[in-house]
C-alpha cells in the first residue's frame, strides 16, 4: 500500500534549520512494527502518525528507536501538514497523546502550541555524568525522565563534546544542558542516545521541563529560548501554571510516498 509522508522543519523560518520531522497520516492503526519500522527507515529524531477520531486526532511519535511519550516539534510538524497539505480549516487542532490532549492553534504565519508543564527537582549530580558531559554543571535536577544539567555560561553549554556512549548508560532517556543566554533568556541543548537520537536539533519536551525551571529562576512567565544544536531553533515560551505554550513556525520540506508498507490491523 502507498501512503503519503510529510517532512517538515519545525521551530523553523526556512528549510534547513530547526528540527526536522516525519508526518504520516493514517486511516487506523496498524500495527506497532510497523510504525517503528518507518521511523526506523525515515531515521529522523522523530516520526509522528496520526489516525482522525472524535473531535481531532489520535497522534502517536517514533523515534527510530522507541515510542515516546511526548514530543513538540513533531507536534508542530503534524499541525503544518493539516492546516497546509491536507484543508484543515478549524481554529484549533487538537490531538490526543500519552500525554492527554495537546492543542495547536494556527496564528497567521506562526503556530500557538499548548503542551504540559514538567517541573523539575533538584538532585545529586548521577555517576558517570561529568565524565559523560565532558564538564562538570553547576547544579543538577530532574524532570520526569530527563535530567537537567546547568551551566554558568553559553558558551559552557556551546563547548560541550559529549560521549554518547556513556551517555546512553545514565539513567534518563534524556540529558537536557541549560544555561543564561547571551541574547535569549536561556539556551540549551539535549541528548537522547538510548532513543537513537544522539543530539536533537530543537525539542519542545525538553522545553517543558526547561520553562518552570527558568521562569522560577528568572521570576517570569514570558521567555525566549535558542536551542543551540548545529541547526539552532529559536522559541517564544510562555509558562500558564501546568500548561506551557510555545510559538513557533515550521516550513515543509518534502512530500513523498512510502511503497511497499504493509498495513497489517493492530490486534
Amino acid at each position: 500500500m502507498t501512503l503519503r509522508q510529510y517532512q517538515v522543519d519545525a521551530f523553523a523560518e526556512r528549510v534547513f534549520e530547526g528540527n526536522p520531522a516525519a508526518v504520516v497520516p493514517l486511516e487506523a492503526w496498524p500495527d506497532d512494527s510497523v510504525l517503528q519500522a518507518i521511523a526506523e527507515e525515515n531515521n529522523l529524531a522523530e516520526t509522528a502518525f496520526f489516525v482522525p477520531g472524535g473531535e481531532g486526532y489520535a497522534l502517536r511519535w517514533f523515534t527510530p528507536a522507541a515510542e515516546v511519550d511526548l514530543c513538540g516539534h513533531a507536534t508542530l510538524a503534524a499541525a503544518h501538514v493539516l492546516y497546509t497539505q491536507l484543508g484543515y480549516d478549524q481554529a484549533c487542532a487538537r490531538f490526543f497523546t500519552r500525554s492527554g490532549e495537546l492543542q495547536v492553534r494556527r496564528q497567521g504565519e506562526r503556530y500557538l502550541m499548548d503542551l504540559p508543564a514538567v517541573p523539575v527537582v533538584s538532585c545529586p549530580t548521577p555517576s558517570g555524568l561529568v565524565a559523560a558531559l565532558g564538564s562538570a554543571p553547576v547544579e543538577v535536577h530532574r524532570g520526569g525522565d530527563y535530567l537537567l544539567a546547568v551551566y554558568a555560561s553559553e558558551a559552557d553549554v556551546r563547548g560541550l563534546r559529549p560521549n554518547f556512549t556513556l551517555l546512553s548508560e545514565q539513567p534518563a532517556q534524556g540529558v537536557i544542558v541549560t544555561a543564561p543566554g547571551q541574547r535569549h533568556d536561556f539556551v540549551s541543548r539535549f541528548f537522547a542516545p538510548r532513543l537513537g537520537v544522539p543530539e536533537d536539533p530543537v525539542t519542545g519536551s525538553a522545553h517543558c521541563r526547561l520553562a518552570p525551571y527558568w521562569a522560577g529562576r528568572l521570576g517570569k512567565e514570558r521567555l525566549s529560548a535558542r536551542q543551540v544544536s548545529s541547526r539552532g531553533g529559536e522559541l517564544g515560551i510562555e509558562l500558564q501554571g501546568s500548561r506551557v505554550q510555545f510559538t513557533g513556525s515550521a516550513v515543509l520540506f518534502l512530500v513523498g510516498e512510502l511503497h511497499g508498507v504493509r498495513l497489517q490491523a493492530a490486534p
